[in-house]
């Protein structure tokens, strides 16, 4: 005892060459059973649908816990938005225990249990304990996920040449799965009938000392899974508020291993960019990824919306966002894309409509380059390209509050989206705020009242002064042509916001057809002699 003392005195190593596998530090960590008095959780936050989950499986005969971001957000006393479940049973045995359960995923297989209906349904994600298997005893393929599909048919583990796991569905212990989590504060499982929190990695104590750990080497971590990168930032960001900070060892490889993300599936990095966007901490999101020197080559999408963050009408959407989701109301991502591309679907709309297009095709066009330079082919592009297009086209249709046309916007499914959208414009001095004024009281207004908003407008437009149109008879046929090409004129005037209230959208009135005259029957028995056909209903 002496001995080792004085060795470790002078820092030197004891010499016990039988027992320095058994020193080595387990990459398993050290079971701790954490009771409540210690950890502080309140059962309370904890959703009962969680809890029939954990209560279904264990009255099954097989093991449950609540695990991952849910126990970090107790411990720290959030609510959290989101449940998943831990269990030693298969996704084949999970499914049948529950009356609305799906198998999911090709690279980690996991059982989605659905409550509710529509938009108040939600869904506690149930996941198998995983084997915590080293890269070299994975199957390797020579392409990725979409050119290696025939090959990773049938595997359990699989990765690519980078590293990069591309299957993991090996089953193993809670301890397994443990080691192959991300970050210490998320890998720690709680039983919420006996309250006790199982902690590998101390995960309590890295959770109280506010750091944000990677369990492992943290280049190999990002390399197995490089959106974990993109996880970290997330991580930082929501719990930056609370004091959280990146270990050093941590955080040092972020930067140089950013490049593997170019191999990661674009729907994939869509959808964690959605994740930093829209889970309430979009602008802390932002400024974690400008510190950490990643503000570009993650996603090119992602690009735009650091680049134009400081721009007062998408920083103002940021804000209205994060609001909504700190409120516990829903957020469409369409909404937020919209707001996003706002600035290139406006100026392109913009510039065709001085060229002289009319205002609806020159919008779609300028949707349409939008579309092609910034979205590209991503995972629901067509359902979130539908609804964004809706939000866009509404915005000149706002113009026009005569006639039945405020009361079809109503009936519009996607009008609220697109009266927010109105109302942002409105408040960065886009369009005059009288405008997403009348809607607001339009929208909320009684039928009477409606009637007679609609009747002021109608008012206020015939005490405008008119301008006189220019009536040209054509005589000759040869002169038609002059004629029309002088009203195309007229209406390329039109700028986006300057929307003619008595007219379509974008188009002048059309000039009233007018009836072909035929000169009277030759009395001397000559047959009749048609005028001239008058092109006063050409289309402008």
């Amino acid at each position: 005892m002496i001995k080792k003392f004085i060795d470790k005195l002078f820092g030197k190593t004891a010499s016990t060459p039988t027992g320095a596998s058994r020193a080595k530090k387990s990459p398993y960590g050290k079971r701790l059973e954490v009771g409540p008095k210690e950890h502080g959780i309140d059962p309370a936050l904890v959703d009962e649908r969680a809890m029939d989950v954990v209560r279904t499986l264990k009255d099954a005969g097989y093991e449950a816990f609540i695990v991952g971001g849910a126990v970090r957000d107790l411990l720290v006393g959030l609510r959290p938005k989101d449940f998943d479940v831990a269990t030693d049973a298969t996704p084949e045995q999970v499914k049948p225990l529950f009356r609305r359960a799906f198998i999911i995923g090709r690279r980690f297989r996991i059982v989605h249990v659905i409550y509710g209906r529509g938009r108040e349904h939600e869904v506690i994600e149930v996941s198998t304990f995983r084997a915590n298997l080293d890269s070299s005893q994975a199957e390797q393929v020579g392409g990725n996920e979409r050119t290696s599909k025939s090959q990773l048919a049938g595997m359990k583990h699989a990765v690519d040449s980078s590293g990069r796991v591309l299957r993991d569905n090996v089953w193993g212990s809670m301890e397994h799965d443990a080691a192959r989590r991300d970050f210490t504060i998320n890998a720690m499982y709680y039983d919420p009938e006996t309250h006790i929190v199982v902690d590998y990695h101390n995960g309590i104590r890295d959770s109280k000392k506010r750091i944000l750990r990677m369990i492992g080497d943290p280049a190999t971590r990002y390399r197995e899974d490089p959106v974990r990168i993109i996880r970290a930032v997330r991580f930082a960001a929501k719990l930056s508020a609370l004091g959280f900070k990146f270990e050093d060892k941590t955080v040092a490889p972020l930067r140089e291993m950013c490049g593997l993300l170019a191999d990661v599936p674009q729907s994939r990095l869509f959808d964690e960019m959605l994740k930093l966007l829209q889970t309430g901490h979009s602008l802390a999101s932002i400024e974690q990824l400008k510190l950490l020197g990643l503000g570009t080559g993650i996603y090119p999408l992602l690009d735009v919306v650091v680049e134009s963050a400081d721009e007062p009408f998408l920083k103002l959407a940021l804000q209205d966002t994060d609001r909504r989701v700190g409120e516990g109301k829903p957020v469409a991502p369409s909404f937020l894309l919209a707001c996003v591309l706002w600035t290139d679907v406006r100026e392109g709309w913009a510039r065709r409509c001085k060229r002289g297009e009319h205002v609806m095709p020159a919008l779609q066009d300028a949707i349409d380059d939008a579309f092609n330079a910034k979205i590209g082919d991503v995972s629901g592009r067509g359902k979130l390209g539908i609804d964004m297009r809706e939000i866009w086209s509404m915005q000149p249709r706002f113009e026009k509050r005569s006639g039945s046309s405020p009361y079809s916007m109503l009936e519009q499914p996607r009008f609220r989206a697109g009266f927010d959208f109105l109302r942002l414009r409105a408040q960065t001095g886009e369009i005059d705020t009288e405008l997403s004024e009348w809607w607001e009281k339009f929208s909320t207004a009684y039928d009477d009242e409606r009637h007679e908003m609609v009747e002021q407008v109608r008012l206020a437009q015939q005490q405008k002064p008119q301008t006189p149109r220019s009536r040209v008879k054509r005589v000759e046929a040869d002169r038609a042509a002059p004629a029309a090409s002088r009203e195309q004129e007229s209406s390329a005037d039109l700028v986006p916001g300057e929307v003619q209230e008595s007219g379509e959208l974008g188009d002048a009135a059309p000039a009233k057809k007018r009836r072909r005259r035929r000169k009277p029957v030759n009395r001397e028995g000559g047959a009749a002699v048609a005028g001239p056909a008058s092109d006063s209903s050409a289309e402008h």
